[in-house]
């Protein structure tokens, strides 16, 4: 498989934008990771802007009103979040979301689902944020549901926490057996377990090269033990490399990094860290994401564009 690479948009802070035109810069990065040669766009699925890449009053736009908005904005990348959580929707209305944003873009939805963290924005909204262990048992039936609305006709469900009746999903989503699924998070006592029941896709973070093939490992053996195909689940992950187009732009990227992060992530120009991510490629790892955190403007964006094309080559004319 071609490797491929996702602009993550989490940051809707744009200094001296103002509101009525916030989308249009938002707009504006996603299309320029097409220009690019990137092959997904995602948002994240929060109320509140998140620790670490802002303040909790910053700017946040609601991820599948924005994703459907993109669409029109867009004409090639796929279209997700990075994740949703499962507590903020029922399982059936999402299906419904996924499949017409699905609609609207010609087929380019990816549908990501978590089991949720941020008690802060559920405690502000009024969700309920039941223990992890019921989130998770939420997500397995949750992605159940999904799962049937995407490639049956009137699929019926009766669970611990969600059920569905006879439930129409019409019009069907335009990709085959629906948009692709993607489970984040690499717990490995649950989310790697449910994953290897439901997922398309992973997408992990940056931990090193040694954590991540052990999660592969223990992603193997859930695989095993129900008979499938390990290989039928692409593994992606946030990017373990900053692309830079200057020693002092690498500084100060690096400057802005947390501390914690430092160990696990490296920043240079797109020629050497063709060469810092081979070692990933070579694990399996085919999709990477990089967030608009450090990547703001067209030529930041297009910097890691270059970086794609030295590690893919040039993208087959048919995929354009």
């Amino acid at each position: 498989m071609r490797p491929w690479f996702g602009l993550h948009l989490p940051d809707y802070t744009f200094d001296g934008t103002p509101t009525h035109a916030l989308f249009g810069r938002v707009a504006e990065q996603a299309r320029a990771a097409e220009e690019a040669g990137f092959g997904l766009v995602t948002v994240m699925d929060h109320l509140y802007q998140i620790d670490g890449v802002g303040l909790a009053t910053d700017p946040m736009l609601e991820a599948w009103s924005t994703l459907a908005a993109l669409a029109r904005e867009t004409s090639r990348v796929r279209l997700g979040t990075l994740v949703t959580g499962v507590t903020y929707r029922n399982p059936a209305l999402l299906a419904k979301t996924a499949t017409t944003l699905d609609v609207i873009s010609g087929g380019r939805a990816i549908l990501g689902l978590g089991a949720a963290w941020n008690d802060v924005e559920h405690e502000g909204y009024g969700f309920e944020f039941p223990p992890v262990r019921e989130r998770m048992d939420r997500l397995d039936e949750a992605l159940t549901i999904i799962r049937a609305m995407f490639t049956e006709e009137r699929p019926s469900f009766e669970g611990r926490h969600y059920r569905v009746h006879e439930v129409l999903n019409v019009p069907r989503p335009v990709q085959p057996g629906g948009p692709r699924v993607l489970v984040g998070g690499g717990g490995e006592q649950r989310t790697l377990r449910i994953a290897a029941k439901h997922a398309d896709m992973t997408h992990w973070f940056p931990l090193g090269l040694d954590v991540l093939r052990h999660k592969t490992e223990v992603l193997e053996r859930y695989c095993e033990a129900i008979g499938r195909d390990p290989a039928t689940i692409e593994r992606t992950m946030a990017a373990p490399v900053i692309v830079v187009g200057s020693d002092a732009e690498r500084e100060a990227f690096l400057e802005r990094m947390p501390p914690e992060r430092r160990p696990y992530l490296r920043a240079g120009r797109p020629e050497a860290m063709a060469e810092a991510l081979q070692p990933y490629l070579d694990a399996g790892f085919t999709g990477f994401t990089f967030n608009n955190t450090y990547y703001r403007t067209r030529e930041q964006i297009g910097r890691v564009g270059d970086l794609l094309r030295l590690i893919a080559g040039p993208e087959p004319v048919a995929a354009r």
